[in-house]
């Protein structure tokens, strides 16, 4: 039987907005799993009752939905108009007197009331304006974790036009396949920033990102933690400093452009394990509504609350972060190393700050276990009512560890889900017992199953299978950008099983409806909680004259994933410590310091299909040891011999 570690009790399942939602919109239904029930079997009537309990500001329309022939082309509450930017800035009843808290990892902190957020944003607005940017226009934010670049987004959702961004540790190639595909016309970009205690200097790299994206009319220069910055080089594109650009339009006034519910609002990237990553376009009311049921409903946030989620700005969970305003929470930013000068800075600040909401990768668990922590005895965590684990699964001794050392009651809310629809499948539950290894249960508007190969669902206990979504939900991509007949859309999602959104994890069903990831079930590598892309690594290494042919897998290791990299050299070359150095020096410089192998070894040749490609699953499965499904698709199956690592 599985162990039990925590039940809320019954005050609090009456709080929380799981329950309250119930007992407002279908109070006979019994709980949250009936709910659920209710959700997916009426999906329109479900998310205009989300738009209703969240408050969001707008016009709902007066329909539902609309039906497609494509899974992908239902719309929810299409008549609608809102604007994203006016429901993260609303303040809402309840909220505290502050909108973000910014953490540096000098533990300076710059503290920015809902005022200065409001005026700050209408100056970036107007800034915008001032040098062209319209609605549809792309702006793009290569930036480290700062307020600035929340800013930034709210101003360019209030015109309408569409955000991306990615973090400021990937190299200039990285950024560039990026942003090289959307034709940003302004980027924002730090000067330098601060990791582990060093300063890294941008400003050659912002003019290099510059250079290489003849789109970008202008540069947008946000100073970087003190120490950290470098002049930003020549460039053809225009150079502002922040304080002096946006500092001089303060005063301006704040208008919110209404858009329909499906109009862009940001572009997300795919990891690019086939090529350049796949330019995810998502829509402003639908993941507005997504992340409002996730943060209210499952993570059970309410107006006034600290949330917190150590994330970068090239992940999905700094959207999710920012969309916390929403809610009225205050929400806190971290820019820096989360276990630098010790592993216990991020729980040093939980105590500090009173965070409700405390958001870390399962890897961060894991490694506060292995050092010994016990910070429910060395810091005043009484504020955390919710501590979300995401990134990869977290281990049984994870689970059992934040109990033991952090929180005896706390609501632990393991969740999974994806860039792809910027949020979750399964997750948290705020009136359901915690069982260890698992998640406890189905995201309400979510009709998630587990399938076979051959499609069909697997209702016994324990199997694995794929995790799908069986039917349209509106946090689904708008569109891959520059995907003619969305035929890259559909080999990502619908290639597997007809009409139904197959996700790419492992997957099984527990006793009590909670499930099991177990991990990825596509090529991307997950390693430590971040999705790297294979491309991402054979097009830095596959460029060195020892190095012929390359091929990366994840495998699991210490509660973890760590990348290996499997060489087949050049005629004449030798993989010893100098390469691999090289290698390894290349892939930190030119990506970032998780594209960097934990092992490299050298083979004589690559399996590949029939059709020329190279295939990371059979090679995954020969390093785990186990058996590969259909090697007579493969055009050299002898080679896997080759892919043992004992």
């Amino acid at each position: 039987m599985s162990e039990l570690l925590w039940t809320p009790t019954p005050g609090r399942v009456e709080r929380s907005h799981m329950d309250r939602f119930r007992r407002a919109v279908k109070p006979e239904l019994a709980d949250s799993d009936e709910l659920w029930k209710w959700s997916v079997d009426n999906p329109g009537e479900f998310w205009r009752a989300v738009w209703n309990y969240c408050g969001v500001i707008g016009d709902p329309g007066e329909r539902d939905l609309e039906s497609a022939n494509e899974f992908w082309k239902w719309r929810f509450l299409p008549d609608a108009k809102l604007n994203m930017a006016e429901n993260l800035l609303a303040g809402r009843a309840g909220a505290g007197p502050n909108a973000i808290v910014a953490i540096a990892e000098d533990g300076s902190t710059d503290i920015w009331s809902w005022g200065r957020l409001r005026s700050e944003t209408a100056a970036a607005a107007n800034w915008l304006r001032s040098v062209g940017v319209e609605k549809g226009d792309c702006v793009a934010a290569w930036m480290p974790h700062l307020p600035e670049t929340v800013v930034l987004f709210l101003a360019v959702a209030s015109i309408g036009a569409v955000y991306t961004t990615t973090s400021a540790d990937f190299g200039v190639d990285g950024v560039v396949d990026r942003f090289g595909q959307t034709a940003p016309k302004v980027l924002l970009a730090a000067d330098g920033y601060t990791y582990g205690g060093k300063p890294f200097g941008l400003g050659q790299r912002a003019a290099d990102i510059a250079t290489a994206l003849p789109s970008v009319e202008h540069v947008l220069v946000v100073e970087g933690p003190s120490g950290s910055g470098t002049a930003v080089g020549e460039t053809n594109a225009a150079v502002h400093r922040w304080d002096d650009a946006v500092g001089a339009l303060r005063g301006a006034e704040l208008t919110f452009e209404q858009l329909p519910t499906d109009h862009p609002m940001y572009i997300l990237y795919s990891s690019g394990t086939t090529g350049k990553p796949k330019c995810i376009v998502h829509r402003t009311g639908g993941v507005l509504l997504k992340h409002l049921s996730e943060q209210q409903l499952h993570c059970d946030v309410h107006a006034g609350d600290k949330v917190f989620y150590f994330t970068t700005c090239g992940w999905m969970m700094w959207n999710w972060l920012v969309s916390g305003l929403a809610t009225g929470a205050t929400i806190v930013l971290y820019d820096g190393n989360p276990v630098y000068p010790s592993q216990t800075r991020l729980f040093e600040e939980a105590e500090n700050h009173s965070f409700s909401l405390m958001g870390v990768s399962a890897k961060f668990i894991d490694g506060s276990l292995k050092a010994g922590l016990t910070p429910g005895q060395s810091f005043d965590l009484a504020s955390v009512r919710t501590i979300c684990s995401t990134g990869s699964p977290l281990s049984n001794d994870g689970f059992g560890w934040v109990y033991d050392a952090v929180a005896q009651d706390v609501h632990l809310a393991s969740v999974s889900g994806g860039t792809d629809l910027c949020g979750c499948l399964v997750g948290c539950d705020p009136t359901k017992p915690v069982v260890v290894g698992e998640l406890q249960g189905k995201c309400v508007g979510m009709n998630i199953n587990i399938f076979d190969p051959d499609g069909r669902p697997i209702t016994d206990l324990h199997t694995k299978g794929e995790l799908v979504c069986t039917t349209p939900f509106p946090s689904m991509p708008l569109h891959f950008w520059d995907d003619p007949g969305d035929v890259r859309y559909r080999a990502a999602y619908f290639d597997r099983f007809p009409d139904t959104w197959a996700h790419g994890d492992f997957a099984s069903w527990e006793a009590g409806g909670g499930i099991v990831i177990h991990g990825r079930s596509d090529a991307t590598l997950n390693a430590s909680g971040v999705r790297i892309g294979t491309a991402e690594i054979y097009n830095v290494v596959e460029q060195l004259p020892e190095v012929a042919e390359a091929i990366a897998i994840g495998q699991q290791w210490d509660n973890d994933t760590r990348v290996v990299l499997f060489v087949r050299l050049a005629e004449g070359a030798v993989l010893d410590d100098l390469l691999e150095r090289k290698i390894r020096t290349e892939l930190r410089t030119k990506r970032t310091p998780r594209h960097v192998p934990a092992i490299i070894r050298a083979v004589p040749d690559i399996p590949r299909t029939r059709s020329g490609k190279i295939t990371e699953l059979a090679v995954t499965d020969v390093v785990h040891g186990r058996p590969i499904n259909n090697t007579e698709a493969l055009a050299n199956p002898e080679s896997l011999k080759h892919f043992t690592l004992d």
